[in-house]
């Protein structure tokens, strides 16, 4: 176990003590700054205001992860690392909220940068301290995939399910951990077994299980029940289910639906988009993602301003999706699908 590790272990047995971060340098007005900046995905911005936040010496510690997340943002994951443990280390000795925090944006950076066994040393600290930690379980069961340590995984996904079985996203998250790594059966097994023995599940929750399983028919009568509830995830699995029988037409339909009674939203848009696309009608596709764009602090941005650029591609647009690509590589520079297009770009 490293020196961060040790010193939260170490920091733990001494004395447990939930708080707030405080101590020297209590001002956080250039931290907030440079948070809000990291919010608009102004990367270098936000670490121009942590520099400022360090002149102004306000709290050394929210400046390093402030840095660490920025870092991350830059796919700078070496850098969010050295910024993590720094702050890790700026520890009086006393264990507080903000510790977890940290310690999961290391683990987080870790993985980033091709290290799942640091990221494993990471969660192993944080259930040391707080054994009642479910979503360490969850994390570092996918870590332990990553590490082809499917025992172990299963081992920590049985228990993140055992401390909270009706959390029916988590046991989604799963099943997805699961079927990249090559064991979709063994997580559709924990699906299967939620329809055999959960009481009462309401229709959304049965339709979006049934979803995963496959089993599409099923999926969307009982999405359609669920769909009076006017939720919107309703729409987007109804829609995904009838997408998944190549009725592109009705599932854009409830999508447009959707969006003529409830208003934008980013994750509607999007998949409108893609149902647009799947019907070969870029132009409608591409209209469907640009909507969505304009939703601000939607947390699809990447994904809707890559599929707008793949949009212009097949409408041969292709000066106009070099430059699109161009600027979205900057935002995101190691997405590797984006790298493959811009060789595509590059021949046309």
């Amino acid at each position: 176990m490293g020196k961060t590790h040790k010193k939260i272990v170490m920091a733990g047995v001494c004395c447990l003590m939930i708080s707030m971060l405080t101590g020297c340098g209590n001002d956080t007005t250039k931290i907030t700054e440079g948070m809000q900046l990291v919010e608009t995905l102004d990367y270098q911005g936000a670490l121009t205001a942590f520099d400022e936040a360090e002149a102004q010496k306000e709290n050394s510690r929210l400046i390093a992860r402030g840095r660490g997340i920025a870092s991350m943002g830059l796919t700078e994951y070496d850098q969010a690392v050295q910024y993590f443990t720094e702050a890790l280390e700026l520890s009086d000795g006393w264990v507080q909220n903000v510790d977890y925090d940290m310690n999961y944006y290391l683990a987080a950076a870790y993985r980033k940068n091709g290290q799942p066994a640091e990221a494993k040393k990471v969660y192993d600290a944080i259930l040391g301290l707080k054994p009642e930690e479910k979503d360490a379980y969850f994390l570092r069961g996918s870590a332990e995939l990553e590490l082809g340590d499917y025992e172990s995984a299963k081992a920590d996904f049985d228990k993140a399910i055992s401390m909270d079985p009706k959390n029916y996203d988590r046991l989604i998250e799963i099943y997805e951990a699961l079927a990249d790594y090559g064991y979709r059966e063994v997580g559709q097994e924990y699906l299967q077994n939620v329809l055999n023995t959960a009481k009462q599940l309401d229709a959304y929750d049965s339709g979006r299980i049934y979803y995963y399983l496959g089993d599409y028919q099923k999926a969307y009568l009982a999405l359609e029940e669920a769909k009076g509830k006017g939720g919107v995830d309703s729409y987007l699995y109804l829609g995904k289910a009838y997408a998944a029988t190549g009725d592109y037409n009705y599932a854009s339909s409830v999508y447009s639906n959707y969006l003529s009674k409830q208003g934008p939203d980013a994750e509607i848009y999007n998949q409108l988009g893609l149902c647009e696309m799947a019907k070969k009608d870029y132009q409608k596709a591409l209209e469907a993602f640009q909507a969505g764009k304009q939703i601000e602090g939607n947390s699809l941005m990447q994904t809707l301003s890559f599929n707008e650029i793949v949009a212009y591609e097949y409408l041969q647009d292709y000066q106009k999706a070099a430059v699109l690509l161009k600027a979205y590589l900057q935002n995101y520079p190691d997405d590797q699908a984006a790298i493959r297009e811009q060789q595509f770009l590059s021949t046309r």
